[in-house]
């Protein structure tokens, strides 16, 4: 994607969130002293409680996103699966409808493999047309994880509540771009879709 999206698509300042450890490689966990209770509890908070690593030899891939989904009270929840051939292509051609006012919470699925992810982002940015909406920078902290395993094949994410805008001002299609980034900078995803905030669902 064009990188004039690269400073929108950065994640806010997120001092405190650095792995307390410095980052090694997995086997260099692995190894750490296990008579060391603080270093115990450091490895269980990674997810490194044992099980049998699911990571795919033929897949470099550290973090892979497998689905969004939006839920709100009362209604089925929208899941954008991600991992099929041309999904992504199909969610900006097929916006998704949210009923004005509606409260609404994001929720993904993610599978880690290969090394410790560290300090990975969702940064979201909407526009309608080509300028950003006020508040229309979303940046969330999801968290630093060890390769999945088979007693925890896949990890979710929920993110905070967000409410629709509501009024006929409101009422139209957006666009959105999404991106998945951890603290080295690297992205594990991104791209585009839109939604249509209308009257009713």
């Amino acid at each position: 994607m064009a990188g004039g999206h690269d400073e929108d698509l950065m994640p806010e300042d997120n001092s405190g969130y650095k792995l307390s450890q410095p980052k090694q490689s997995l086997a260099e966990y692995q190894k750490m002293d296990e008579n060391d209770e603080s270093l115990k509890r450091y490895k269980e908070s990674l997810g490194l409680g044992g099980g049998n690593d699911l990571s795919d030899p033929n897949d470099p891939r550290v973090c892979i996103i497998h689905s969004l989904s939006m839920e709100s009270p009362g209604r089925e929840p929208v899941v954008i699966d991600l991992s099929t051939p041309g999904s992504l292509e199909d969610l900006k051609k097929k916006p998704f409808t949210i009923k004005e006012g509606a409260k609404f919470t994001m929720k993904a699925q993610f599978k880690v493999q290969h090394e410790i992810l560290s300090g990975l982002h969702y940064v979201q940015t909407v526009k309608r047309g080509k300028i950003r909406i006020p508040g229309g920078k979303t940046s969330e902290m999801i968290g630093s994880y060890a390769p999945n395993t088979d007693k925890n094949p896949m990890y979710t994410k929920t993110f905070a509540e967000e409410e629709a805008p509501t009024g006929m001002l409101a009422r139209g299609n957006y666009n959105a771009v999404s991106r998945f980034v951890d603290d080295d900078g690297k992205t594990h995803l991104e791209f585009e879709w839109s939604f249509d905030i209308a009257k009713d669902w």
